[in-house]
């Protein structure tokens, strides 16, 4: 509630204790109150500055925007380093806080003021213009044309989907928690690379353990499927992980699904919608549901026939290896596909960890984005954070004037969600002081952690997090708008995935990997021959994996273009819904919905084909790259100016269209999976 006192009024989380959190929260939505009651009580005719920008930029270090504050440092607590008494606040806070946010959107006057800008506003920017049409979509989207009985039920269905969304992802963290397999013979651990024993050994003894602990962090869990030659405990472990939720205790997500897939269809109805979908889609840059299908099948199309020919081929080096008898399981591809792999290309994820060292690959990609931006990355231990584990940059952008700041958290602990993401802590916005209020962002994962003989050695696939998250990151540093609520990664949600995708890019480009893959004991460069290898593997399942990211954009779409009321029994229901993106064998007692935080908890409701949608755009944006070269700077400034500065100041194919000059096609990506020959 105070100035904080720290560099560039960073978050001061030495000073915050547990018992600050609610006190902050009440007076944050006091404060709220009191400006809301200031701008409707303005007796001036409503103008685009009296009643627009006044909330918008109340998203500053200002008297008035606390409750902002308090919720983003909150929430990203709750997600990266939260426990129980963490877990018990949320719950109480979730219903007064989504009871202020309805107090705020259905109150007429304020509605009122905003409607009167909307219809009779003078001539605009088209950065204010969209400002205006979001402030205004945002209350119309939230039902303030609703008579007072239709508000009523609305309050009642979004005051029930925030408490269930929060349980949702409660019990999930719950039972990814609970469960452990703790192996105390050594010869169990056969086939498992060093790195994946090390950090077993490691779990163990923090759990005060004898042997070794796997536990369903990914980090533990993906090498323990791919390389254990115990079978029996890789289907221990895919078991475990994919029946998360649906056992009969007090975390069974299956009737909070159900429910919340009802409570979105009712709020869209109510609005007028006919489906969740149709409502979603209004504001996406694919428009309806049918385009959505449209991608979905068209890749089905495209990657199915290799998908299936991959799978053939798992399936004949499995019954070599282990004669014509034998049955592929759910829990046995990714350990065949493994052994494939090394056939085919001699190379596999352990083999390339030694040159992935985390400080060297962090030094990487810096060093591409000083390459692409000319932006600088320093250390400040000045700054805050809020776990030993995270470090704090300042950015400095090409003139040497400060940009941003970083912070990155990389290993997994007790109370972190699985996963990668990226947070912001403040956006970026010109005051009205004309001053550029720079940035605050933050990348969250859960890598492999050093140990007492090795530093962290990343994966290829956990290097490509890395850039994926960081691309996120860019998207938020490099962020010059007027208006916070538009700036940085506040887009259309099929076009926010562009910028992370297209870094992810870079993973595999020999000249990229030159910069920083040493070897952490010899300093010996990674070997071309190695690179090679790399190359040649890079679309090895590509396919199967397409149609994977497909069968999730299936599901949450058969979820959220239900126009009646869904009574059916998730897990048949699932299987069915995805059948035509699925290769390999279903087993009837597993289930992915129950943890698809993505779009039961995560906002991507309706909005999974995103990550395909935005795949397109990254590969035919990187063919640019690849046209000009992969460091040119030129078309890195084009991207810059055209998309990465602007957030969402304009519609994202006007921006993709300036930088590239023309709209995107899938055929960069089919020739870059090698689907399609260039």
């Amino acid at each position: 509630m105070e100035p904080y006192g720290t560099p560039h009024n960073t978050i001061p989380f030495h000073k915050i204790k547990f018992e600050d959190y609610e006190e902050a929260f009440m007076e944050g939505i006091r404060r709220d109150n009191e400006e809301i009651a200031k701008i409707i009580n303005n007796p001036e005719k409503p103008t685009f500055e009296n009643t627009i920008t006044v909330e918008d930029l109340s998203n500053g270090p200002h008297y008035y925007d606390l409750l902002d504050r308090v919720s983003t440092v909150f929430s990203c607590m709750m997600s990266a380093d939260t426990n129980d008494k963490m877990e018990a606040l949320a719950q109480k806070l979730s219903p007064i806080l989504t009871q202020h946010a309805n107090d705020v959107i259905f109150n007429k006057k304020l509605f009122q003021r905003i409607k009167y800008v909307y219809e009779h506003h003078g001539e605009l920017t088209p950065e204010e213009k969209m400002l205006l049409n979001k402030n205004y979509d945002a209350f119309v989207r939230s039902g303030a044309l609703l008579d007072d009985d239709g508000k009523d039920k609305l309050r009642i269905l979004t005051e029930e989907a925030s408490v269930l969304t929060l349980q949702f992802s409660q019990n999930l963290l719950k039972e990814n928690k609970a469960f452990i397999l703790h192996i105390k013979e050594k010869d169990k651990l056969e086939g498992l690379p060093d790195t994946a024993i090390d950090a077993a050994a490691l779990a163990a003894s923090e759990r005060k353990l004898e042997g070794w602990v796997f536990t369903l962090d990914y980090p533990s869990y993906s090498p323990f499927m791919s390389y254990s030659t115990q079978r029996d405990l890789r289907k221990q472990m895919y078991m475990a992980r994919n029946t998360e939720c649906i056992r009969d205790n007090d975390t069974n997500n299956l009737k909070i699904c159900q429910r919340l897939v009802n409570l979105r269809r009712e709020m869209a109805q109510l609005l007028g919608y006919e489906t969740y979908a149709d409502y979603v889609l209004k504001h996406r840059m694919a428009g309806n549901v049918s385009n959505v299908y449209k991608l979905l099948n068209d890749l089905i199309a495209a990657y199915k026939p290799t998908a299936i020919e991959e799978v053939k081929a798992i399936e004949a080096k499995a019954k070599a290896m282990e004669g014509d008898h034998f049955e592929l399981k759910p829990w046995d591809f990714s350990f065949y596909a493994h052994k494939l792999q090394m056939e085919k290309y001699n190379l596999d994820a352990e083999m390339l960890r030694p040159y992935f060292q985390l400080d060297k690959v962090i030094n990487g990609v810096f060093g591409l984005a000083n390459k692409l931006y000319g932006i600088t990355f320093k250390e400040n231990k000045d700054i805050p954070v809020y776990h030993p584990d995270v470090k704090a940059y300042e950015v400095f952008d090409e003139d040497s004037s400060f940009l941003a700041v970083f912070y990155a958290d990389f290993y997994p602990r007790d109370g972190k969600q699985s996963g990668a993401w990226m947070t912001g802590f403040q956006g970026q916005y010109i005051n009205r002081k004309g001053e550029n209020i720079r940035p605050h962002v933050s990348v969250v994962m859960n890598f492999t952690k050093p140990t007492e003989l090795k530093p962290a050695l990343l994966t290829l696939g956990e290097v490509e997090t890395f850039l994926h998250e960081f691309g996120h990151s860019l998207h938020g540093m490099l962020a010059n708008t007027r208006f916070e609520s538009l700036s940085g990664t506040n887009v259309w949600w099929d076009f926010v995935e562009m910028p992370s995708q297209f870094m992810e890019n870079y993973s595999t480009e020999k000249e990229f990997l030159r910069t920083f893959a040493f070897h952490y004991q010899t300093g010996e460069p990674i070997p071309d021959e190695l690179i090679d290898r790399i190359l040649k593997s890079r679309n090895f399942n590509v396919a199967y994996a397409c149609l994977r990211q497909v069968s999730f954009g299936l599901l949450d779409m058969a979820y959220y273009t239900q126009k009646k009321e869904f009574t059916e029994d998730i897990i048949p229901f699932e299987k069915e819904a995805w059948k035509d993106a699925m290769i390999i064998e279903q087993l009837p007692d597993t289930c992915m919905t129950v943890q698809f935080s993505h779009i039961m908890a995560g906002g991507y409701a309706a909005g999974y084909y995103s990550y395909k949608w935005a795949e397109v755009l990254d590969a035919d944006a990187f063919s640019l790259f690849k046209k000009n070269g992969i460091f040119d700077r030129k078309t890195a400034h084009s991207l810059r100016e055209n998309v990465l500065s602007k957030g969402g100041t304009e519609n994202p194919m006007t921006l993709y269209k300036r930088f590239r000059g023309q709209e995107p096609t899938i055929d960069a990506l089919l020739i870059r999976n090698g689907i399609k020959k260039a």
